[in-house]
């Protein structure tokens, strides 16, 4: 063959270590090599590997450990040549490595999955490390089946925790309790539920139960029918661990979970600490009794209205791409491990699908050894999974991509420029149009934001001209300059995208779009259906356009369209959710110190588009979570003028009250929002801005549960009143 005499390439070799280069490709090249499994001695999950010329040696003493010692061998293979230490001995650091699997309608790709496929992704975990699949019951917030479905959902649960018992993995099961047991017989309608469930399956070593998300059984009714859960499992499994988790408890019901914990239950197992908690992980290790280990439960599908949201994601990004894209996140995933691990015994991250498949690949392998970094992560991928080293600088540059406003972000084309180069094997298969959905995608953002944002300063610029040129020559330029067609390169990556949609479907029922692939709502991964929304005011602003030349001042009405930051009226201006345009916006600790943001500002979008009647501005918003207030600082007021505030209320549909407090003097009571967008008015009393400081927070009542979210501000506007002859 033309490469016989090739240089071997791969990692280099640490310090102390002999390397042999052996090639696995039986030609006339080089002759067969064997590899050989030996019983061995060694901790249940450890192998050892002696590597000759000829030989591979493989020690270890269960099947899960032979899994990992293969899988171990596919990441040190360059083009079928192994290149490695003679002798290698690892174990893992991480008790409990772990990921969930969803066979539900909500899902974007399992529920179209068959068993095969899903025995298949089973083992490819296992070769990553994984020694936990945790199933989502055929109990949970979702429909009892899916359209999609090739068997119904408890024998799929059969086979597959089948398929994961023969590979010597955990068998795990994910188990909401739905009833309302203050009724008479919901509760040993329960038990009786699992205890047939269990008499199904083949094996089940854990029951993880949530205290909510979804759930809502309050602590002292949640662990009494635990126990009673506990004792008819392990009837059938006597060994099965018992984990409940502190997920949706208000700040009473937190405290009642913690009551419970220092009664010292012999029946619980460990703990679980995943999304919608209260308490970060620090004040978890510090409340619960030593005997519980802690497991996280961290959620690696979500980009928005989720446990870890992207920092200072631009709206363009949130608006198309939605809370559950192709999200490939090596730098923030090294960091939000670091924040979770410490004091655990290890996790079961929360996924969706496929979406989300570097994130669980990367908590494995710190699972494993938390010192890997993601730039070996990402070479490991490659040679896994694709079989192209360019491979490797992908997931760093996508995660690039979403920094900053994309349409000055050149770093978007030259991604695609990257993934477009990659030469995949034969034998890869559909993760390679992950990353390619997602290259494309960003740059059909980048450049449609290019171009929306040039209409929309064109005909804001015209209508400001309204005074001078009158209002029906300024509303026609500013119609046509909305009209103007979208750049040639939009077309083509839009063709590409769909392109690459429908591969994914075909090679990993990855539903990206509803009416094409069956995806059960846009929300739920499917943002093709997204990929071309407005990504300016164009709907509003033309209905506003029309009104406004009905009425007398019509040349005014329009100037005041063409000027929604209110520069006429010297207004200091914050549109909140856009991080390059709220410069008052107190984030606090931010990401880097607070990966889950609960003393930090949080950027978000709400549930709408603009075409359906809403500024972006009112789309995007900042919030704070449970008891961290929405806080705006101003410095260099004048000392001797009077301000007023207008807020704007908006996005997500919640009616939970807000107070507004300035420097720490209430200027508004608790008040609800009556609408999905409120306009509130507030005057400032001078004296608080005499220091010409000014420090303006929302809050909303505390102690409430859930995850945390709902006083969120979309607009603000603080406006000097014109001075008073007294005042000058």
């Amino acid at each position: 063959m033309e490469d016989c005499g090739r240089a071997v390439t791969g990692p280099r070799p640490s310090p102390g270590y002999d390397r042999v280069a052996t090639s696995l490709d039986a030609t006339r090249c080089a002759p067969p090599v064997t590899i050989r499994f030996l019983p061995a001695r060694l901790a249940p999950e450890a192998f050892a590997i002696t590597t000759t010329a000829r030989t591979i040696t493989i020690r270890a003493a269960t099947t899960r450990a032979r899994l990992y010692a293969a899988g171990w061998l596919l990441r040190h293979l360059d083009d079928l040549t192994l290149t490695a230490p003679t002798h290698v001995t690892e174990a893992p650091a991480t008790a409990i490595r772990g990921t969930q699997i969803g066979y539900r309608a909500k899902n974007n790709s399992y529920d179209a999955w068959t068993v095969a496929m899903l025995t298949r992704r089973i083992e490819d975990f296992a070769l990553l490390g994984a020694n936990r699949i945790q199933f989502v019951a055929p109990v949970s917030d979702d429909a009892a089946s899916s359209p999609l479905f090739p068997l119904p959902a408890t024998e799929m649960l059969v086979a597959v925790a089948a398929a994961t018992h023969r590979l010597g993995l955990d068998v795990a099961l994910f188990y909401p309790l739905l009833r309302d047991y203050a009724k008479l017989g919901s509760t040993d309608a329960e038990v009786a539920d699992i205890a047939t469930l269990a008499a199904k399956l083949p094996a089940l070593d854990a029951l993880y139960i949530p205290g909510g998300d979804p759930g809502h059984t309050a602590p002292d009714r949640l662990f009494p029918l635990a126990q009673r859960i506990a004792g008819t499992l392990r009837r059938r499994f006597a060994k099965a661990e018992v984990l409940l988790s502190t997920q949706g408890f208000d700040a009473a019901g937190l405290d009642a979970f913690h009551a419970q914990l220092a009664r010292n239950p012999r029946w619980l197992s460990a703990i679980f600490v995943g999304p919608q908690t209260r308490d970060g992980i620090a004040a978890h290790r510090r409340r619960t009794p030593a005997r519980y280990p802690i497991e996280t439960y961290p959620d690696t599908a979500h980009t928005m209205h989720a446990q870890f949201p992207i920092p200072d994601w631009h709206p363009a990004f949130a608006l198309t791409q939605g809370r559950e894209p192709v999200n490939p996140r090596p730098m923030a995933t090294d960091r939000i491990f670091a924040h979770l691990a410490p004091g655990t015994r290890g996790f079961v991250t929360y996924s969706e699908g496929v979406n989300d498949d570097w994130n669980v690949t990367q908590w494995f392998r710190l699972g494993w050894n938390p010192t890997t970094p993601a730039s070996d992560v990402a070479r490991d991928y490659a040679r896994m999974f694709v079989g192209d080293m360019a491979f490797a600088a992908v997931p760093l540059a996508l995660e690039s991509n979403w920094r900053g406003d994309p349409s000055a972000n050149a770093g978007i084309d030259a991604t695609l420029r990257l993934v477009d180069g990659i030469r995949p094997a034969r034998w890869a298969d559909w993760r390679i149009d992950l990353y390619r959905y997602r290259a494309t995608y960003d740059a059909l953002v980048r450049h449609r934001l290019i171009a929306a944002g040039a209409t929309q300063g064109e005909a804001f610029w015209t209508l400001r001209q309204a005074p001078a040129t009158g209002a029906e020559p300024a509303a026609v330029a500013a119609r046509f300059a909305y009209a103007r067609p979208e750049p040639a390169i939009v077309a083509p990556l839009r063709a590409d995208l769909t392109v690459i949609a429908d591969r994914l479907w075909q090679r990993a029922r990855m539903q990206l779009s509803v009416p094409r692939h069956g995806a059960s709502h846009w929300e739920r991964g499917a943002n093709l259906d997204r990929a071309d929304i407005q990504l300016n005011d164009r709907t509003v602003v033309e209905a506003e356009i029309a009104d406004a030349l009905t009425k007398p001042d019509a040349a005014a009405r329009l100037y005041a369209i063409g000027d929604p930051w209110r520069t006429r009226d010297m207004a200091l201006y914050d549109d909140l959710g856009d991080p390059a345009n709220e410069p008052h916006l107190v984030r606090g600790p931010g990401f880097d110190a607070d990966p889950q943001s609960m003393a930090s500002a949080i950027d978000g979008v709400a549930d709408h588009v603009p075409d359906q009647g809403w500024r972006i501005a009112d789309l995007s918003y900042a919030e704070g979570l449970y008891e961290t207030p929405v806080r705006l600082r101003y410095t260099g007021l004048e000392r001797n003028r009077r301000y007023r505030l207008i807020a704007r209320w908006a996005g997500e549909d919640y009616a939970l009250p807000m107070r507004l407090t300035g420097n720490g003097v209430e200027l508004h009571p608790f008040r609800p929002r009556t609408g999905d967008r409120e306009t509130v008015e507030t005057a400032i009393p001078q004296g608080l801005t005499a220091d010409g400081t000014l420090t303006l927070e929302w809050h909303r009542p505390a102690g409430i549960g859930g995850g945390g979210r709902g006083h969120q501000v979309a607009q603000t506007w603080l406006i000097p009143e014109p001075l008073t002859g007294a005042s000058q």
